[in-house]
């Protein structure tokens, strides 16, 4: 059809653009003058838009978008969906991926017992690999970045005498790639994450029963074999009682001076309020074709924790013995379920009140939060605790115990608890802080756990749910495409990274996965041959971004439009003619 040809109606047109691929609809407007007419038809491409991306009508256009063309072209020209480069220093699983706050460099962990560090230029080179077998490790599974990009933190499993395993946390500088220091760290899935840009956090684990014990998170001091002999370089922070043979694991520390500058708003009201006053993002809510009208997000189980009050723990555990020891408990309790009642009875007045007012006051405050998985009803991680750092508890200074503690307040309480009712596979921030996305594979609905060291089977489908850490609210319903096999007892952390627009994450069915914040659409899958245990996105680049696989490799993604820019940048090759030329006058 040509410019001069037999107009088609409208509708017609509209019915061919919703066949047409991607890279057709974005080009057809070069076609004639009517396509181009169409074009800029703002109508015709929001209704092409909702339909082809299957996104809820309720969900409004992208604030920062100028047109629906414009959003249209954003999906499919700027996700990191192209693979540009297979990494295969590794030789064994690779388990986790980070970058550096500048994107230069970025590290990579493996079953392989090293620690990769790369240089991100034109091509991703390797500039630097520490073996940790030395040192008695299994293996490395975590690494992060200090805020100055002078220090990495790097997690792994610790062999200690007679094969037992726990973990340990390795400092390496950045400037010679020398080991600075190291701490254990009990158990190894609590990882370890910096505080600020001297000091990390690391755990340590006691037993008190079979199924009781105590968890300690201690800061640590990255300089230690410099300057343990003149001054603290550890220092305790909390202690909080686990119950039912849980344990703290996977920490992480938001920092909530960033909450009321976010990159994006999930809530409507809030992001309607904001615009007035500031250009920001918004998230949309869901996008699920098959929900005909739209449903508010569940009410999530968070629970701001308050003292317990009631009956002294002496006289509580008193009447306890008694009621057992004239037969009044009914029915018989278990050992377990006798430990754990005693547990509760103990710590009741043995327990620091939580924080007051766990908000901050001000986007000024210097405050930050601990957040970790946990649990209290099996071993597997199905809470999310939250546990406010003041800023006099951010340095090593002081007494190594950390503050004086009364007898009633020997354990720490947590200021908030966010409850899953799933096993917790993978945690991650937002850009800004504002957002913890959770991994989780749910339990069945109005399940029962009668024995703490048997958790309910698990789904196989991955949800990845969104908390406003500002209001301690879940704010959308969870993502869902990616998938998990693994039993309870063999389930593994699946890491999860977010950027301005978007957020990925790893799955047990060989891919990678995409999603856009704002209107909770899967956009794309990152084929590897293997589980994909980890994903990255640079922090200056989002349309960068790395998986990380048990195949071993490490694959490179770049967006269409990265990649048309690239090639552009790099050199045309000389003409054979004239490299003939050249070697024969050499």
């Amino acid at each position: 059809m040509d410019a001069g040809g037999p107009r088609l109606p409208d509708t017609v047109l509209f019915e061919i653009f919703l066949y047409l691929d991607h890279a057709d609809v974005l080009s057809v407007g070069l076609v004639c003058q009517q396509w181009r007419a169409v074009a800029r038809d703002e109508f015709l491409w929001k209704e092409l838009f909702y339909r082809y991306y299957r996104v809820s009508r309720d969900v409004p256009r992208h604030p920062g978008a100028v047109s629906w063309y414009d959003e249209f072209q954003r999906l499919y020209d700027t996700i990191p969906c192209v693979e540009v480069q297979a990494l295969k220093e590794h030789n064994d699983q690779v388990l986790h991926l980070s970058f550096s706050h500048s994107g230069s460099l970025f590290a990579s962990c493996s079953k392989d017992c090293t620690v990769k560090i790369w240089s991100n230029e034109l091509d991703i080179s390797l500039q630097h690999s520490s073996n940790m077998r030395p040192y008695n490790w299994s293996y490395t599974q975590f690494s992060q970045f200090n805020s100055d990009d002078s220090l990495l933190l790097v997690s792994g499993v610790f062999v200690g005498p007679h094969n037992s395993s726990s973990g340990e946390i390795a400092v390496i500088s950045m400037e010679n790639f020398t080991l600075l220091s190291r701490v254990r760290n009990k158990p190894y899935d609590v990882f370890g994450c910096w505080l600020n840009e001297t000091n990390l956090i690391s755990g340590n684990l006691h037993r008190i029963g079979r199924i009781t014990s105590c968890s300690v998170l201690w800061l640590n001091n990255a300089f230690q074999g410099i300057e343990s002999e003149n001054v603290n370089v550890v220092k305790r922070l909390f202690k909080i009682q686990n119950l039912n043979a849980s344990t703290i694991r996977t920490v992480m520390v938001a920092d909530c001076s960033r909450y009321d500058s976010p990159d994006l708003l999930l809530d409507y009201e809030e992001q309607l309020a904001a615009s007035s006053t500031c250009p920001v993002f918004d998230l949309g809510s869901d996008s699920e074709e098959e929900e005909a009208k739209p449903k508010p997000p569940p009410e999530p189980a968070v629970q701001e924790l308050s003292d317990a009050g009631g009956v002294p723990a002496e006289q509580g555990l008193q009447q306890l013995f008694d009621d057992i020891m004239e037969g009044r408990v009914r029915p018989a309790m278990t050992e377990t379920e006798l430990e754990t009642k005693v547990a509760e009875l103990f710590v009741r007045n043995r327990t620091k009140p939580p924080e007051s007012n766990l908000l901050p006051a001000d986007s000024n405050s210097k405050t930050k939060y601990l957040i970790f998985t946990t649990g209290c009803l099996t071993y597997s991680p199905h809470q999310i605790g939250i546990k406010r750092i003041l800023p006099h508890q951010m340095t090593t200074a002081g007494p190594v115990l950390g503050e004086e503690r009364r007898s009633d307040e020997f354990f720490d309480s947590l200021d908030h608890v966010i409850d899953i009712h799933g096993h917790i596979i993978g945690m991650g921030l937002s850009p800004d802080h504002r957002y913890l996305y959770v991994n989780s594979r749910a339990w069945p609905r109005d399940c029962i756990i009668s024995d703490p060291m048997q958790p309910p089977p698990i789904a196989e489908e991955i949800d990845l749910h969104v908390f406003d850490l500002k209001t301690m609210k879940e704010v959308k319903r969870a993502l869902r495409a990616h998938r998990a096999y693994t039993p309870n007892e063999e389930c593994f952390f699946i890491f999860l990274d977010v950027s301005r627009d978007f957020v990925a994450s790893g799955a047990e069915d060989r891919h990678g996965y995409i999603w856009d914040r704002h209107y909770n659409i899967c956009l794309a899958k990152l084929q590897h041959d293997n589980v994909v245990n980890s994903v990255a996105f640079s922090p200056v680049e989002q349309e960068l971004l790395l998986t990380a696989s048990d195949d071993t490799t490490i694959k490179v993604w770049r967006s269409p439009r990265a990649v048309r820019v690239r090639q552009a940048r790099r050199p045309r090759p000389r003409k054979l003619l004239f490299s003939w030329l050249m070697n024969q006058k050499s």
